[in-house]
């Protein structure tokens, strides 16, 4: 196995071929010209995944070539943040010398802070009985002793044994306020710090004029909601994910947000209770009539936004949408431009050297729609 490379001489080129694609995919809807937030062509992403490789006592980190399908060797990830590169080394060193968690080890993760705490996750193939924990502890207290501000976590089939916590805090700042944000294991964050704080500026900047209250689909951990909150009179949030929905809560208190509320619901259960068809015991305590919705933030999966949904969204003055996909959003948007005009569009690379393209999009409503 051969280590892989990224070419940071290619980024440049890759971007290009990016701003090209974006804008032959909007030209049918009269886009504005796109504002590009580039991503730091190293070191970058704050989280990742590994397969644990084994030969015989030694072991290694794996990727998958997306192009081959071959399994990889990653004794450094030019994508990481630095801490997770020091951490890979350092672990896998410490895991080397002991059979207990060592033997089964399937896969590793790492999810790192800017203010350089990090959880990772040990995922075997057995189950983990009480000798684990005490090395366990032991590889923790080593790495600590190193200097290292770390969580750990071991995962098998039906089991999770959580050292101390399964959460980092991230500090974020956001145009002159410092909001932080709790990460929980296995679930959704942003995994490019610097682009994610280019997707909540550029999403502050789009509704700075707004009026009323901004209702939010698939809010994840109050990543946006936070963020956008002091441009609107209340926000409403939905999320389907329940430890989304509990750092979401956390992230509202810890940050003193009063006019910001989470309900843990699906958008096509949103989509029903809007549309008064169905009744919730989660709606309550919210009384949706006294809210003044005159803008809808979406940030759909790759699926995008389903025809029913979009005809609940198109029924808002404003839409804000952030989109991982292009195709998704360009399928929406064939039927969101017969009601609504792109006022801003913007690309933001969160993913470097791959084809994914993160977009956000700035929807007003025609005149003649009203």
């Amino acid at each position: 196995m051969t280590p892989i490379r990224l070419s940071l001489d290619k980024y440049e080129q890759q971007l290009a071929e990016k701003i090209h694609h974006l804008r032959q995919k909007t030209r049918a809807f009269q886009a504005p010209d796109a504002q590009i937030f580039r991503s730091k062509p190293a070191h970058y992403r704050t989280r990742a995944e590994f397969r644990i490789w084994h030969d015989q006592d030694d072991l290694y980190h794996l990727m998958f070539d997306q192009k081959t399908k071959k399994l990889i060797r990653i004794d450094y990830f030019m994508a990481g943040s630095m801490l997770i590169n020091a951490l890979m080394s350092e672990l896998l060193d410490v895991i080397r010398l002991e059979p207990i968690l060592r033997t089964k080890l399937f896969q590793i993760d790492y999810l790192t802070t800017q203010n350089n705490q990090a959880l990772i996750s040990l995922i075997y193939h057995r189950p983990l009985y009480d000798p684990w924990y005490n090395y366990a502890v032991n590889l923790r207290n080593t790495l600590r002793d190193r200097g290292y501000n770390i969580q750990l976590i071991g995962r098998a089939k039906k089991s999770k044994i959580c050292l101390n916590c399964d959460y980092v805090d991230e500090y974020i700042p956001i145009a002159g306020r410092m909001l932080i944000y709790r990460q929980i294991e296995n679930s959704f964050t942003q995994p490019n710090f610097d682009i994610n704080i280019h997707m909540l500026e550029w999403a502050l900047a789009a509704t700075k004029d707004a009026n009323g209250d901004l209702l939010e689909l698939y809010c994840g951990n109050g990543n946006f909601s936070l963020a956008m909150a002091h441009n609107f009179n209340g926000v409403l949030a939905t999320e389907i994910d329940k430890l989304s929905v509990q750092a979401a809560q956390h992230n509202i208190a810890a940050n003193h947000v009063s006019n910001v509320k989470v309900v843990r619901m699906s958008t096509e259960e949103f989509t029903q209770a809007m549309q008064g068809e169905r009744k919730f015991i989660r709606l309550k305590n919210i009384n949706l009539q006294q809210y003044r919705f005159e803008t809808i933030f979406v940030n759909p999966p790759r699926r995008g936004l389903d025809n029913r949904t979009i005809g609940m969204v198109q029924t808002y003055p404003r839409i804000v949408y952030i989109s991982c996909n292009l195709e998704s959003l360009c399928q929406n948007l064939i039927i969101l431009s017969k009601t609504h005009t792109i006022e801003k569009l913007a690309l933001f690379d969160q993913f470097p050297y791959t084809p994914h393209i993160e977009c956000g999009v700035l929807l007003v409503r025609k005149m003649t729609a009203v």
